[in-house]
């Protein structure tokens, strides 16, 4: 595929987003912007979750990482199921019983306003981070494919990639974002099964028995690691991490929950939780399947590229045919917009609400003030995506993603279980010290964790272990009486 004839089918896509946009906007109040009038389908909800779950992040990364970490990023899935249990049953009562438009509204309530802003500020942290490396390995893949063709720098094409999710977000937010996904989600999927049939035909593998027993007998599709506890891959460290990854990056996220929160009741909350974790481990099977397919098409056809690079360069691959290039691409597209086009609408509604207090303002400033902080925060992630630029090369971004998400979203993790799981109240303004101590010793016993710990190697479980120092600190700044 040409690079004209690339940029002329993503921008036929957006056509449809903002189509999409343009029917689902016309309600423009931040009623419908940050909730959906809370009327939104579970089912919905639910397969539109799938996509942005999972981001472009995994639809680069889990494939090439195969090569190096196997299928044991399956473990840290597993985890995923029992985390997504306890936020069906334990948080999304608590954010349904308060009627929450801000999740982070209830260390506001069970705290106090320092508790209450050291949350948000913790998850626009987060997020920004999160959403600016989805954003970031997607302006790398369409840098490679199109602009730099056309002699385009980067930092242009990273403000391209962010101005397309402003024009379809900007009115209807996470009403239309909950429409767009569900199309994104689609596309995503149609795209791996695609290329998984490519390639299996290419190998040779003429029915799903050949695939199955090619897959069970290659030594790539190992899942369990219980040989060495100091293995980042180690079973226990994995499966834990991935619970408590889901439990925040999801349950403590207000990216997420906010979808969850436009379902019309609780019951139809959790239904859309339930549903969407069991079907989200076989996606997820699909991916690993497709780069271990990856894997063995490199190795027998002589492809050099590694990690996230493999599946954009073979899927690119003139022999590949343009079919399977025209799915990949709109596959990679709806899997980073599906993930980042939310990311945008939440942080704008978290600090909204939650940093300078939208709903206090006078009716008549709060529409226009909504659409200042979105373009803002678009301008945000545009500057963190060009700092990732010059930071990470030559890396999988997925396991980079995990490895910050330990460290910022750590003291989210310790203060909504403190929260949930004590009666005690705290000095509220001592909390935000706790806040950047417990990331700060968290790093440094990771740094040092093979000297100090008899050679264990943290992995992923950085983020329990974060959690637990600021469930500590804030055990330190409890009040004497409740």
């Amino acid at each position: 595929m040409t690079p004209v004839t690339i940029a002329l089918l993503i921008l036929g896509y957006f056509v449809v987003l903002i189509l999409i946009s343009f029917f689902t906007g016309k309600e423009d109040s931040n009623e419908a912007f940050f909730k959906a009038n809370k009327s939104a389908p579970w089912y919905l909800v639910a397969f539109g979750m799938i996509g942005a779950s999972l981001s472009g992040v995994t639809f680069i990364s889990v494939p090439g990482a195969v090569e190096t970490k196997q299928f044991g990023y399956l473990q840290v899935v597993f985890g995923y199921f029992l985390g997504y249990l306890a936020i069906a049953y334990i948080l999304l009562p608590i954010y349904y019983k308060l009627n929450l438009t801000s999740i982070y509204t209830y260390l506001k309530t069970r705290f106090g306003i320092i508790s209450y802003k050291t949350g948000s500020v913790a998850f626009l942290v987060s997020r920004t981070v999160g959403a600016a490396f989805r954003l970031f390995l997607v302006a790398k893949v369409l840098q490679l494919l199109i602009f730099n063709e056309f002699g385009i720098p980067f930092a242009v094409t990273v403000v391209i990639t962010i101005a397309l999710i402003w024009l379809y977000t900007f009115k209807g937010g996470i009403k239309t974002i909950i429409f767009t996904d569900t199309l994104q989600t689609f596309f995503m999927l149609v795209s791996v099964v695609v290329t998984i049939t490519f390639l299996a035909s290419a190998l040779d593998l003429h029915s799903f028995t050949d695939v199955y027993t090619t897959v069970s007998e290659s030594s790539l599709s190992k899942t369990f690691f219980f040989e060495n506890i100091n293995d980042p891959q180690y079973f226990f460290k994995s499966f834990l991490a991935g619970m408590f990854i889901t439990i925040t990056m999801t349950g403590l996220d207000q990216d997420m929950m906010q979808k969850n929160l436009t379902c019309k009741n609780l019951k139809e909350a959790q239904k859309n939780m339930i549903s969407f974790s069991i079907v989200l481990i076989f996606v997820n099977i699909l991916f690993l399947v497709l780069g271990l397919l990856l894997t063995q098409y490199a190795q027998q056809y002589g492809i050099t590229a590694k990690k996230d690079d493999l599946f954009p360069t073979i899927a690119m691959l003139p022999e590949i045919g343009i079919m399977t290039s025209a799915f990949f691409l709109l596959g990679l597209i709806a899997a980073a917009y599906s993930s980042a086009d939310s990311a945008l609408t939440a942080l704008t509604t978290s600090f909204c609400i939650d940093i300078i207090e939208l709903d206090k303002k006078p009716q008549e400033q709060q529409k226009k003030t909504r659409k200042r902080v979105h373009i803002g925060t678009s301008i945000v992630l545009i500057i963190v995506i060009l700092i990732f630029d010059v930071l990470f090369t030559d890396v999988s971004v997925i396991w980079e993603l995990f490895t910050a998400a330990g460290y910022t979203y750590g003291p989210l993790l310790g203060l909504f279980a403190f929260g949930i799981y004590t009666k005690f109240q705290i000095k509220d303004k001592l909390v935000w010290i706790v806040a950047i101590v417990s990331p700060i010793v968290s790093y440094l016993l990771n740094t040092y964790s093979e000297e100090l710990l008899g050679g264990y190697q943290i992995g992923f479980e950085i983020l329990i272990i974060n959690g637990l120092f600021t469930f500590l600190g804030l055990i330190l700044i409890r009040r004497k009486q409740n």
